[in-house]
Formats: C-alpha cells, structure tokens, sequence
C-alpha cells in the first residue's frame, strides 16, 4: 500500500505526516521535532525507529543493487551471456536506484516499482551465485562488524538539513556488502519483531508470522519482508501520535515538564497577590503602595494563561519553541509561525486583560482597617 504525497504548495497548511516523515518540513514540526514527541510524551519511539531502520534498509538493498549493477555493466558488458538470463534482465531494466535524497520513507509509484525490482533481484540472488562488489577489505570488515551487532549508520535525520547527492550516495561512505543487508534484516528482526525483543513492536500476529517465515525460514532479506509492517507503523503513528504533535506544536510551544512549573508558579505567585492585597486593603494603605500587587498579579496570570494554553507568548512572539525542557527552536516552518503569532497575540491579550482587571480591582478598592 503507498502513500501518495500530496502535490499541493505548503504557505497555508500544515504540513501531512509523509512530509514530516520525508524530512520536509521546518521546525517546530520536522522529523527530530517529532521524534523527540515521541520518545518524551508519547513513550512510543520504537515504532519510529522501525520505521526509519526499516526505510534504511531498503536504502541499503538499493545501494547494493546499484553498485552490483554497475559493476556487471563494467565487468561483462553483454549481459545476454551472464549465466542467469532473468538477473540480467531485472539489472538491464531497474535504472538508477540511488535515492539522492537518502533513504526514502514513503515511496511514490515509480520508486516502489523500483523497490520491488531490488525485492526481485535480491531473491533471485539469494538462489544463485553472487556477483557483488563485496570482495574488498572495507567490505569484509563491515560485514564482520555487522555480525557483532553493530547497526549500519543511518543518515542522520536529526540534522536539520537535508543531505546532499554526494553525502547519500553510499551508505557511511562504505561498499555495501551482501552479508550487510541480512545482517540488517536480522537486527530489524531480532530488534523489533520476535516476541521478547529488546524494542518489541506490536504489530498483528499475521504480519509478525510473516516477517519471522520469511526471513528465519526462507531466507529472504529484501524490501518487501517488511512492507506490510511499515503500512501498520506509518497508519499507526499518522492516526494515534500525528494529531497531538501538531496540537502541541502548532497550538502551544512549552513542553509539559514547563507547564507544570508555569502551573507552580502561577499558583504561588497569585495566592500570593491574593494574600497581600486583602492584606493592604484591610490595613488600609494608600494606593502607591498597593501597586506592587502588579508583580505577583502580573506573574501569576502570566504563567497561569501559560500553562492553561500550552504557550509562553513572549516566547511564541520571539519565534521560538521549546522541544525538550529549556532547549528552544527557532519556528522556521512559515504557516505554523504565523498561527503561532495569532495566538499567542491572542493569549498575551486575554493575559493582560485579566491582569489589569484584577490588579485596578484591589487598587482602587476603598481601604478598611479592621
């Protein structure tokens, strides 16, 4: 099942999970503003680190394929008298599927086409002899550092910009090995699947049947092992953890952590304006002395509307948003700064009216000493 992008601009949306996912998208909502969500307050990154170990694999098959492809096109430039006719065929006909971009998230028609060519060819490799640009040192360590359970680097997608043609072009800057890519649907298995595993996703027991036939029983390792369970965590994360990261960061720039103490302290500081000002009042004192009820006022409401809206004004007016406690972003994404601005002008207004209301209240009330 793909997930066709959508076509249309992006100056007034919000932006759809794939983007999020394809790594096109600003802060406050880009790809690491997103997994940070989900391991602080979804508690559920692991289906997130499926999907991106998932998408890295596929990256890596269509590095191997690629490079095994030109690598025949060198070495036996008439591929009719390569021993398998139907190799030959699938490597003359798959084009480039180098991926300049990095590893692809969510494939359109024609890459999916091309992923299922790799699926193909990866098969058709698994029962014949191999023909792969693994022979060199470089390779062979790789593998052997594969085999002792070290994960193959995956472009980063905490960077916030995008890597270029040259960056992706092979994996770590390394030649991808045949025993790297079922060293890589070992772990994904080992990792995520098997009951038990160390980061066990739940996914339906058909779909994790499948995956452990597969590759324990059949001896597979190429893409489409996993598509199944990469359309279950993608329409999972899209339908239970998408809605609330936009809610958080489009509507609200604090973390919970910051709201709780914007609630502490809003509370303390407006009982204790309460308390002084019933205080003033019943001791009568002149009206230039009850103006320092502005401060605890002032603050109090401020860190209530604060806490009550999930956004510091101030803050959303100087652009910035909060993604884990007291570390801040720039709001780069154009539409979600200028929702931000609306609302917390909106929220500054609603603050500053209430504290003027309460602060002339016990201002300008009559005084009464007891």
């Amino acid at each position: 099942m793909a997930h066709q992008q959508s076509a249309e601009p992006r100056p007034n949306r919000l932006p759809s999970f794939i983007e999020v996912l394809d790594r096109k998208t600003k802060p406050p909502v880009d790809l690491f503003s997103f997994y940070i969500y989900m391991r602080d307050q979804q508690r559920s990154v692991d289906y997130l680190d499926f999907w991106l170990d998932v998408s890295q694999h596929t990256h890596l098959c269509r590095h191997f394929v690629s490079e095994l492809r030109r690598s025949i096109l060198v070495e036996t430039p008439d591929l009719e008298k390569t021993t398998s006719k139907r190799s030959s065929y699938i490597l003359d006909h798959m084009g480039d599927t180098n991926d300049p971009s990095g590893p692809s998230t969510e494939p359109h028609n024609d890459e999916k086409l091309k992923d299922q060519t790799v699926s193909a060819y990866l098969r058709q490799d698994n029962n014949g002899s191999n023909h792969s640009p693994q022979s060199s040192l470089g390779s062979r360590r790789s593998a052997s550092a594969m085999r002792h359970g070290e994960r193959p680097p995956r472009p980063s997608f905490i960077s916030r910009n995008s890597p270029t043609g040259s960056e992706s072009s092979s994996p770590g800057g390394r030649v991808v090995a045949r025993a790297d890519i079922r060293a890589s649907a070992e772990k994904i298995l080992y990792t995520y699947i098997l009951p038990g595993a160390e980061r066990e996703v739940t996914l339906p027991h058909g779909i994790l049947q499948d995956i452990t036939v597969a590759i324990e029983e059949e001896g597979r390792d190429d893409p489409e092992v996993f598509d199944m369970a990469k359309d279950y965590t993608f329409q999972a994360m899209e339908r239970d953890a998408f809605p609330g990261f936009l809610r958080a960061k489009v509507f609200g720039n604090i973390v919970p952590p910051s709201r709780f103490l914007r609630l502490v302290l809003g509370l303390i500081a407006f009982f204790a304006g309460m308390w002084a000002a019933f205080v003033l009042i019943f001791l009568d004192k002149p009206k230039h002395i009850r103006c320092w009820l502005i401060l605890p006022f002032t603050i109090g409401v401020y860190s209530l509307a604060s806490h009550q809206y999930h956004m510091d004004p101030l803050l959303a007016l100087a652009g910035l948003s909060e993604y884990t406690f007291c570390n801040f972003s720039r709001i780069e994404e154009p539409y979600v700064r200028k929702m931000m601005m609306r609302r917390a002008s909106m929220v500054l207004f609603i603050t500053v009216s209430i504290g003027v209301a309460l602060i002339c209240l016990f201002i300008f009330v009559p005084g009464h000493r007891l």
